[in-house]
């Protein structure tokens, strides 16, 4: 009886700079076991793409307009029989990846990595394996990354975060949220307690080390 052919690796390329999308689809498309069956330039389209269409890897970059790489993550990781997803950012600051693995991604490598490196890290992944570049890799084992993540904040407390830094009034950030002002202060002053901080500089600085806000 024949062998029935195996089904090719589903990607979303979620990356805002439309020639690096345009690069990487290239890149994947020569692979007879990988398909890339969307691109998208924005962390909600990356959300609502993989809510509807089946997808087995998200390739996701970090920094990206309206919803950031890593909040993105955490929101697609929460699904029903949600894809892996593979982290490609020129970012290796260990607070950036110490939250986009906590978000849950399963790979994390950097663009300045090989051609080949990308494809391996799809097919590691896809399998349900982990995949780091070389360099995270050493970071991790050595425990850099180990004490970044801070005081526990809420998925609630970690939005209004990461908006406050982005530069959002108080208004903005209710209307996005769709909660009231009152709410809004509320989990501003839960943060700041928590991370004893004083101000919304301060707790931009914090975001940004912790890759919360927007890079």
């Amino acid at each position: 009886m024949a062998t029935k052919p195996k089904r090719p690796i589903r990607c979303l390329l979620a990356e805002d700079h439309a020639i690096v999308r345009e690069g990487l689809q290239g890149l994947l498309s020569k692979e007879r076991d990988i398909s890339v069956v969307g691109d998208v330039g924005d962390g909600r389209s990356a959300i609502d793409f993989a809510r509807k269409v089946a997808t087995d890897v998200v390739i996701m970059d970090v920094s990206m307009p309206d919803i950031n790489g890593i909040e993105a993550t955490r929101e697609i990781c929460s699904l029903p029989g949600a894809p892996r997803v593979l982290c490609l950012s020129v970012h290796s600051e260990r607070g950036v990846v110490a939250a986009m693995l906590e978000a849950g991604a399963s790979g994390y490598i950097l663009k300045t990595g090989a051609a080949r490196e990308l494809i391996e890290a799809v097919r590691v992944v896809a399998a349900g394996g982990t995949y780091l570049s070389p360099p995270i890799v050493k970071a991790v084992v050595v425990g850099q990354y180990a004490n970044e993540a801070g005081p526990h904040l809420t998925s609630r407390e970690r939005q209004v975060l990461g908006l406050i830094a982005e530069g959002l009034h108080t208004k903005e950030i209710a209307h996005r949220l769709h909660i009231s002002i009152k709410t809004v202060f509320t989990h501003r002053e839960k943060v700041m307690r928590k991370l004893d901080l004083r101000s919304n500089v301060a707790l931009a600085k914090f975001a940004l080390r912790q890759g919360i806000s927007q890079l």
